[in-house]
């Protein structure tokens, strides 16, 4: 028998069971934390610092003011299609939560069958 199979076996599905309740509920503490860290006061001046920088920058490299506006905006765009994408894939709450805690308990049920 070699090492990978010992651990395989141990894996029971009491083991996976409270494997996966325990993963249940640090995954949505896990994202809140995220959610937190991308939408809060700080991330917002930093986003403001890097939209000046990035302005700046495009002036300092030549380019006419229309133009580099026209950048800054959709530099700026991708900073708020990640954190719609965050809001709406994690953003979910409590209903969030609900489904992950559904998917792993038929999962856990699939493979006690």
């Amino acid at each position: 028998m070699s090492h990978h199979e010992g651990k395989h076996e141990k894996m029971e599905p009491e083991n996976i069971k409270e494997i996966l309740s325990v993963v249940s509920s640090e995954i949505p503490t896990m994202i809140k934390s995220i959610l937190s860290s991308v939408f809060s006061e700080e991330a917002g001046r930093n986003m403001g610092k890097a939209a000046a920088a990035y302005y700046k920058e495009l002036k300092d490299g030549g380019l006419p003011e229309p133009v580099a506006v026209k950048m800054t905006e959709e530099y700026m765009r991708t900073f708020t299609s990640i954190g719609d994408m965050l809001r709406s894939g994690f953003g979910k709450g409590k209903a969030g939560e609900d489904q992950i805690q559904l998917k792993l308990e038929a999962k856990t049920k699939e493979e006690e069958e």
